[in-house]
């Protein structure tokens, strides 16, 4: 694989990946790199359909927001119409929402993690390394710089 492209891979600070579960960590991780690794062979119509897929592919947050929001859902709905102890649900729902949104971590966000869920950053940068396979930036490298000969440069 080519070394910039397993860049795009390298942990950075993440909130999610500091906190989250090494061992699911390194195996999104190991996953991404088998992928980028098949997709450098890939023809150009199955990169497209990858991308495609990966435009689909729901990333962590997504999935943590609606679990909390149909979870949310349920103890409001057996709260009302029974026993009125299911309103705890809402609360610590939200209580997890709140320390997600503070520390990039609760409790759910490490079973996501270990079932494979992904970051909106690790998406993208499978997105980009595709983008890079197909050709997208050939040539922005090459003769373009910006000077002050440029329009609206001087």
């Amino acid at each position: 694989m080519d070394a910039r492209l397993e860049q795009l891979l390298e942990p950075r600070y993440d909130r999610v990946r500091r906190h989250g579960p090494e061992r699911a960590n390194e195996e999104i991780l190991r996953k991404a790199r088998e992928r980028m690794a098949r997709d450098a062979s890939r023809p150009l119509d199955e990169v497209e359909e990858r991308l495609r897929e990966l435009d689909r592919e729901w990333d962590l947050e997504r999935s943590l927001q609606v679990n909390a929001a149909a979870w949310s859902l349920v103890g409001l709905v057996l709260g009302a119409t029974g026993d009125r102890r299911w309103l705890v649900v809402p609360g610590v729902v939200a209580g997890l929402l709140l320390q997600y949104g503070l520390t990039g971590w609760c409790p759910p966000v490490s079973v996501l993690r270990l079932l494979g869920c992904r970051t909106r950053g690790e998406v993208e940068a499978e997105k980009l390394a595709l983008r890079v396979r197909r050709g997208d930036f050939k040539g922005l490298d090459e003769g373009h710089s910006a000077s002050s000969e440029g329009p609206g440069w001087g």
